[in-house]
């Protein structure tokens, strides 16, 4: 894969967006197929009252938009493509996919049935899509709406030399962990700002009695979330992006010291609930709500990820804000890192219908649709915080959107699909090894430079 042409642009540096997200949270915790599928429609505009978005009619046209998402993720964006169909007229029918998303639509794309729409979850898959001539540039009026309500470091996500190709409809603050209040009370914790209060933190919560840290071993995926936190804040942003490119071997130096300082928790089995042979059989969902279940003795007093957890908390009895709290990922070196990520539509059969997806989803309309079902994060800066359902959510939003360009994009999603985004392959595979057996350091620097250096082919 060539390297891409739009490079995010983070010209001055992620302190002040950590120091923007670090106070923001301590505020507001203190308060609180078919042939026909891309047929034309009428071409009279149709505008929802309140709304300044206008949108064609669609009356007789189908639409597929295929992604990854399950369970209330899922169920919440099908109400805003309901949103979609009410305004338009159009039906649209959503495609659950399988990881990795960019083989799943090989597939639909070699037997005739691509899905009009894809949410595609990495840089690395947009770039494929462009590749393959899969994905189609955006219209004029999605382009508008685009430059109207993002950041360029937002935009520039979706342009592949030159050509904007995607809608970074979802975001992610992924620099959070999440605690069970009652059991930070009952030990007399307090929430750390750096990696050694952390570890800290860690050993006074487990003299009370309770497991430190849930891990999803079981999904490679929050592994590498882990390590991009730890790498950013402690390498530091200019080697995080030569990293990313592969401009620097994974046998670096600066890798050996932040897997050496990962493996501090993830090398102490009494801090990780089940161990690790108990954390490779626990997937994400389950690492959340096993935090917030069991009264005064969960399974664990934290569990690290993104705003996106509140779905998963949603499905206990713990209420954000109060039973469940967060506070920003801690610094290991000199700032805190702010790691996002997200998920973007791409146009992958082009029609007015699709076309006009597109551009809904990039307006504050279809952002503050989902923001107030809760779990979602959007990088559109004029979709109103009130939409949030909590402030908690509100305040991790508006962090985000303050930064405008100044954070780092998940890592493993900059890489080729086959290194950074395929279970049991590459960076997945290789951090859960690395769980399993977080003393050969050394060897796996080797296995991820093996598979970093096939699949960027350098």
């Amino acid at each position: 894969m060539r390297s891409r042409s739009h490079t995010i642009r983070t010209r001055r540096t992620v302190k002040a967006a950590a120091a923007l997200l670090a106070g923001a949270l301590a505020l507001s915790l203190t308060a609180c197929g078919d042939d026909d599928k891309s047929s034309g429609g009428d071409s009279s505009p149709t505008q929802d009252s309140g709304s300044t978005l206008t949108l064609p009619k669609l009356n007789g046209t189908t639409l597929e938009v295929a992604a990854v998402w399950t369970g209330p993720e899922q169920a919440n964006f099908k109400k805003v493509l309901a949103e979609f169909e009410k305004r338009t007229g159009a039906k649209v029918t959503f495609v659950p996919a399988q990881d990795p998303i960019i083989n799943f639509l090989g597939s639909k794309i070699a037997g005739g049935q691509p899905p009009d729409v894809a949410m595609l979850p990495q840089p690395g898959a947009i770039q494929q899509a462009v590749d393959k001539k899969w994905a189609k540039p955006l219209g004029a009026e999605a382009k508008a709406e685009l430059a109207k309500n993002y950041a360029q470091g937002w935009q520039d996500l979706g342009t592949v030399d030159g050509t904007q190709y995607a809608v970074y409809y979802k975001a992610a603050n992924k620099s959070l962990v999440w605690y069970n209040a009652k059991v930070f009370e009952n030990a007399g914790a307090s929430e750390p700002t750096t990696w050694d209060e952390l570890l800290a933190t860690a050993q006074t919560v487990y003299d009370s009695g309770v497991t430190p840290f849930s891990i999803p071993g079981a999904d490679g995926w929050p592994l590498t979330d882990w390590f991009e936190n730890v790498y950013l804040s402690q390498a530091g942003p200019e080697k995080y992006d030569q990293l990313a490119k592969h401009e620097i071997k994974w046998t670096d130096p600066s890798v050996k010291e932040a897997l050496t300082t990962l493996a501090q928790i993830w090398g102490k089995k009494d801090y990780v609930a089940g161990g690790a042979d108990g954390a490779l059989q626990t997937q994400f969902p389950n690492a959340v709500t096993q935090t917030f279940t069991g009264g005064d003795q969960p399974k664990a007093a934290m569990v690290y990820e993104g705003d996106f957890v509140q779905v998963n908390i949603a499905q206990t009895e713990a209420k954000v804000g109060t039973d469940a709290k967060v506070f920003p990922f801690p610094k290991v070196g000199d700032t805190a890192p702010v790691v996002s990520g997200g998920d973007a539509a791409v146009i992958l059969e082009d029609s007015p219908g699709a076309q006009a997806l597109a551009t809904f989803l990039a307006s504050p309309d279809a952002a503050e649709i989902q923001a107030k079902l809760g779990g979602y994060l959007s990088p559109n800066k004029n979709a109103d915080p009130a939409a949030y359902p909590n402030e908690v959510q509100r305040t991790i939003a508006e962090a985000l959107v303050g930064a405008g360009d100044d954070f780092r994009f998940d890592m493993s999603d900059q890489a080729p699909q086959a290194f950074g985004g395929t279970p049991g392959k590459g960076m997945w595979k290789d951090l859960q090894d690395f769980l399993k057996n977080p003393t050969d350091v050394a060897g796996i620097q080797r296995k991820l430079e093996s598979d970093a250096a096939a699949a960027y082919g350098n």
